[in-house]
């Protein structure tokens, strides 16, 4: 007798926001905007970057890297999920389900690296100005962009490949709004108790560690601005650093909330708030957050408007 399905053959259903379909006009207005929005406030800054030379630093270089992320993050589940809002059927393909899955951990965990590495490079910049130049080649910023995209891809890969061998039961009722693991180890037929510790040594490093890089650049950073004296060199430091700050730990505390909570323990409603906190609403604040409180790109912003 067969125990369980799986995952060659049938395809996932995705619950939604809400399981019984509530509001699901008003919603799909709501997330199109949305959408929206954060397409055009990204793209807006990438173009800015690419296009004034004053903004062609590392930080920029890194925020445009951020920019382009944030669009694919929630160009990989925003669609879907606005489809199912006008489908009856909600049905996403098993291929379409990996892809998702791959997709968003890759994207999820370069963005955490990268935001790390904005951090280092805003330390050296403030802590070590003599040397930025040497230590902030282009060469150097192009390696750690390029470490953050493989070594999330691989790890992706990795996980995407486990996930998928593995037996799904039942109906393969995904009770979230796009395919994510932690919303697929309920639908397992074995116990996943010890991948879920491989998620967890996962998260600790993809993420918990570049946080913890920023919460002591910025510490150190704030030190020495302040011992410096200088107002206006205080009042730009302090901005830059909340405005980063702002940004991570949205981004890192939901996901760490997610990621290292056995399924056991999952709520599936308080899951789906949080991942459109960090799949949704960080992609559509990012380019506000840095660019509304940065007078460089401003100005950048009113001389390409002439």
């Amino acid at each position: 007798m067969e125990t369980g399905n799986h995952s060659c053959g049938t395809d996932f259903t995705l619950v939604g926001l809400f399981q019984y379909g509530h509001m699901d006009t008003f919603l799909f207005t709501v997330i199109s905007i949305l959408f929206a929005v954060a397409l055009i406030g990204n793209i807006t800054l990438v173009l800015l970057i690419r296009l004034d030379r004053r903004l062609h630093t590392p930080m920029y270089f890194f925020l445009s890297q951020l920019s382009i992320i944030d669009m694919m993050c929630i160009s990989t589940t925003v669609p879907k999920m606005g489809a199912n809002f006008l489908s009856d059927t909600k049905a996403i393909s098993v291929l379409g389900c990996e892809i998702q899955v791959f997709m968003f951990m890759s994207l999820a965990g370069c963005e955490a690296l990268l935001l790390g590495f904005m951090s280092y490079d805003r330390y050296i910049a403030i802590c070590r100005p003599l040397h930025y130049p040497v230590l902030m080649s282009r060469k150097i910023c192009c390696s750690m962009v390029a470490s953050a995209w493989s070594s999330s891809s691989i790890n992706a890969l990795v996980h995407t490949v486990y996930v998928f061998q593995l037996p799904f039961c039942g109906p393969r009722m995904v009770n979230h709004f796009f395919c994510e693991v932690p919303s697929l180890l309920p639908l397992v037929c074995e116990d996943t108790s010890q991948y879920e510790h491989m998620i967890v040594m996962s998260v600790l490093v993809l993420v918990l560690l570049p946080f913890l890089a920023i919460l002591a650049s910025y510490a150190r950073v704030l030190v020495v601005v302040f011992q410096m004296g200088s107002g206006q060199g205080q009042s730009r430091a302090v901005s830059t650093c909340s405005s980063h700050l702002t940004v991570a730990s949205l981004f890192y505390v939901t996901g760490l909330c997610t990621y290292t909570q056995p399924h056991s323990l999952h709520s599936p409603g308080r899951d789906k708030v949080v991942a459109v906190l960090y799949s949704i609403v960080t992609p559509v604040l990012n380019p506000f957050i840095y660019s509304l409180r940065n007078k460089e790109v401003i100005g950048a912003l009113r001389r390409q408007m002439g």
